[in-house]
């Protein structure tokens, strides 16, 4: 006999769709995971997995993390070229209730949950403030941002498009890859370094900067060549450590997350390593006169693959007590 499943919890980017099922329990179970652009829509990707897992006795509920802003239960994703309505989905799979939220504001929700063997420290161990603010933030297909704020009636994820906001140079090098990639794209957010597509924009302009050729062909190939010891795509991801360290001062300043500031995403954990032995602490902290504020705010490195899954799944939760 089949578990009876409540709920149908997702994480759609614009790369990978990801689902699962919530039981009785709370529990999550059945993750499986998509390459979104294989489908014409959200639709087709969901009814895939639950013909595959479920058959007929579908879930009640539905709580689906998805990358890019949320407006009135509707979204148009950033990076996929999908259209999706809460209302629509209702028709489709003829659930009890849909919601839909931002994948970053998910991740926020899941991110005071996590097992110790699920983060990694970044920096000294600290012990960031229970009742403050935290904040999530990553690079994958793109740059993700949100809140968390907390307090005794429970906390409330604050979906933003801060990966949107413009990129600040921190010295001589970036003022030049600024001024590169400007006359390339005009204006210069932080998702144009913080990203997939960025770090190879990154590459090929620092290659520029020293007069090489830059031989690589897509950010893979700088990953893999910088771990293995080359030395130009090894100062990319050095580089690309700094501006993720002090793209996340800015935003534990700008949301004042005391409470630990948690860095996610697809790309991240990947270099674990060098994000913790190289410049990432030491330009979080470096804010003039606010730095003794930002020592004192533990960073860490989000290991779970999962996280919007887990914040969906609360998030569901909370669905089913109101």
């Amino acid at each position: 006999m089949k578990p009876q499943y409540v709920g149908l919890v997702g994480d759609v980017g614009g790369t990978n769709a990801r689902f699962a099922l919530v039981d009785a329990q709370g529990h999550v179970r059945n993750p499986r995971s998509f390459v979104a652009r294989d489908y014409d829509s959200l639709s087709a990707v969901i009814t895939e997995y639950l013909d595959a897992t479920t058959g007929r006795r579908r879930p009640q509920r539905a709580v689906i993390a998805v990358a890019g802003p949320v407006l009135d239960g509707e979204i148009e994703f950033t990076n996929l070229a999908w259209q999706v309505a809460e209302g629509d989905l209702l028709a489709v799979f003829e659930f009890e209730a849909v919601k839909l939220i931002n994948d970053f504001a998910a991740q926020a929700l899941a991110c005071p949950q996590l097992a110790a063997d699920e983060v990694r420290l970044i920096g000294p161990k600290l012990r960031g403030g229970s009742d403050c603010p935290i904040v999530v933030l990553g690079a994958g297909t793109g740059f993700g941002v949100a809140g968390l704020a907390r307090g005794n009636l429970g906390d409330v994820a604050v979906a933003t498009e801060g990966g949107h906001a413009g990129f600040a140079p921190s010295d001589e090098v970036e003022v030049e890859v600024w001024r590169r990639l400007q006359a390339r794209f005009g204006r210069v957010s932080i998702e144009r370094l913080l990203s997939g597509p960025g770090m190879y924009d990154l590459y090929k302009t620092l290659a520029d900067l020293s007069g090489v050729d830059a031989v690589l062909t897509d950010e893979r190939a700088v990953m893999a060549a910088g771990l293995a010891g080359d030395a130009l795509a090894g100062t990319t991801l050095d580089r690309f450590c700094a501006i993720l360290g002090a793209v996340a001062g800015d935003l534990a300043l700008t949301f004042g997350a005391r409470g630990g500031v948690f860095v996610s995403g697809g790309i991240a954990p990947r270099m674990a390593e060098r994000l913790a032995a190289g410049p990432f602490r030491e330009r979080f902290e470096a804010k003039g006169r606010l730095s003794d504020y930002l020592r004192e705010i533990p960073t860490s490195l989000v290991l779970h693959p999962y996280p919007a899954i887990l914040g969906a799944a609360r998030e569901l939760s909370q669905m089913e007590r109101m």
